[in-house]
């Protein structure tokens, strides 16, 4: 008897003309911000309301009018560069049964977009021209709620004090939220007090979850970072992006590739019959956030988020601004902005931000002064900087 083992090299397995795998996830962020037209440059920027003009009574039929102003910021898109090399051999190519090249490309798109929501959203490997991401702008406003030992999600979530009430408090509406895969669970469990399910699933098909009324997206590329949040509303409407050169795919056969740390060549093509797929994508955003009759001094934020069980560690940066006098006064109402995230000093010249470690920029100024930039470094201590505004 020949068996199995001794005609093995004669027996031809069956190769399934399917790859088994996920099907590739595209940028959230991008799918719920509002596009702008294409950058024609590097930077682009944006007039944004600053200053709103007042009102006044007039005393009696001989009083006196009053007068007012209106001022406006500029805020910059800076478009930063998404990038990726994939070196292939072109024996590979030629003996591989599948397009590697048709299936390489869509997942590193996929990438792509989990770079771009991670850094927006999270600030996770942010480039340095981009603004504070969402969850540090909103963490600045005061608009992160914890759930506490004994977390009632519905008051969470819904209730006065919760997560969209903040938002509405500085004056925005939500149109969407983003929740972790995890959140499914917790609003499938939330009842009232007879045992009924607030949040209601259909049996007989697809459930479209939401938030009083906004649609509610769970992120499947990766992007959602659990350790920061677990649900983040917001007016997305707000967060603007543009983009400076759309996904471009070139095909390399010659050239070297280098090690970006050492320099050392790690493959040259035309030596090593070798191709690369290189695909490049530029892009940058923007939360202008301009002035309100709610939020006339630009401090609130439109974005509100649900902290982890053990919320993600912050060090205090403490700004304390006094003006250039011989014997200095405590300077209240000067803005400090770091990164886009606005704070006025108080009676006492100080403003307090809660900021993760990272190297922000700090940009101080008030009507009078002469605006000040100062670099901040947070890592594992609190920070305290003192700031000198000089009179005009």
């Amino acid at each position: 008897m020949i068996n199995r083992e001794q005609a093995e090299a004669l027996i031809q397995e069956q190769l399934i003309n399917t790859i088994q795998q996920d099907t590739p996830k595209q940028s959230v962020f991008m799918g719920m911000a509002r596009k702008l037209p294409n950058m024609t440059s590097k930077q682009t920027r944006i007039p944004v309301l600053d200053m709103l003009p007042m009102a006044y009574w007039v005393n009696g039929d001989t009083g006196f009018k009053q007068t007012s102003q209106q001022a406006w910021d500029n805020v910059y898109l800076t478009a930063e560069e998404l990038a990726v090399i994939v070196p292939i051999p072109e024996a590979v190519l030629d003996d591989a049964s599948f397009d590697i090249m048709g299936e390489v490309q869509p997942r590193v798109v996929e990438a792509i977009g989990q770079r771009v929501d991670s850094a927006a959203i999270f600030g996770i490997n942010k480039p340095s021209a981009w603004p504070a991401d969402i969850i540090t702008r909103a963490r600045q406003a005061g608009n992160n709620v914890s759930p506490g030992s004994s977390p009632d999600y519905y008051n969470l979530l819904l209730g006065d004090g919760g997560i969209i009430a903040k938002v509405e408090e500085d004056g925005y509406m939500c149109t969407g939220a983003l929740a972790s895969m995890g959140m499914r669970a917790k609003l499938r469990g939330i009842k009232t007090t007879d045992g009924a399910p607030i949040f209601k699933s259909d049996m007989q098909g697809s459930t479209q979850y939401a938030l009083d009324g906004s649609p509610m997206y769970f992120p499947q590329n990766g992007a959602f970072d659990t350790s920061v949040a677990q649900l983040v509303v917001g007016d997305f409407s707000k967060a603007v992006y543009a983009i400076r050169q759309d996904i471009t795919v070139k095909i390399l056969d010659q050239g070297v590739i280098q090690d970006p740390s050492t320099k050392a060549i790690v493959y040259n093509l035309a030596q090593q019959d070798m191709i690369a797929l290189r695909v490049v994508f530029r892009m940058g955003w923007a939360l202008p956030n301009p002035a309100s009759r709610m939020d006339s001094d630009r401090t609130g934020c439109m974005f509100a988020y649900l902290e982890p069980a053990t919320a993600v560690t912050t060090k205090a940066v403490t700004f304390t601004v006094k003006d250039n006098a011989s014997t200095p006064v405590a300077v209240e109402g000067a803005v400090v902005d770091v990164d886009g995230a606005r704070i006025k000093t108080g009676s006492d010249g100080t403003a307090v931000f809660n900021l993760r470690a990272g190297t922000y920029t700090a940009k101080i100024k008030k009507t009078g002064y002469t605006s000040v930039t100062e670099t901040i470094t947070v890592a594992s201590s609190a920070v305290s900087k003192a700031i000198t505004l000089v009179a005009n």
